[in-house]
């Protein structure tokens, strides 16, 4: 029987909660939803829907290292994957913003940047 149905959120931190809203919200397109009160009040955030799986985004205080993110891409590099709809449209985006891809595959429509936190995220046409 398996325990695990699907995944459901996935936890980034990050230094300036405001500053992670634009690359999350406005430039990749997550749509933003709200964060229980409770949690809330305990610290800053934000949490974004992308597909099925939920981002949080959890703003830590300065004297928490928010983690050192891999110096060079690699395959065996801490990241999150993201699907895009098409290659050349999000490269081309990306650009336009000032975000320049680390590395891209056009032969396989993947491409990975940083966030203003330094995290690696994947972006994928999904062709499963």
């Amino acid at each position: 029987m398996p325990i695990a149905l699907a995944a459901h959120h996935m936890s980034f931190p990050v230094r300036d909660v405001e500053r992670s809203r634009v690359f999350y919200g406005t430039i990749l397109g997550l749509a933003e939803k709200p964060r229980p009160p409770q949690l809330a009040a305990m610290f800053p955030g934000a949490w974004y829907q992308a597909g099925a799986c939920e981002v949080h985004l959890i703003q830590y205080p300065d004297t928490m290292d928010v983690g050192t993110p891999p110096p060079t891409l690699n395959p065996m590099a801490r990241h999150a994957a993201f699907t895009i709809a098409d290659y050349q449209t999000t490269l081309a985006y990306l650009h336009t913003h000032g975000i320049a891809a680390l590395e891209t595959n056009p032969d396989v429509g993947q491409m990975w940047v940083r966030d203003p936190d330094g995290h690696i995220i994947e972006l994928i046409v999904d062709r499963r």
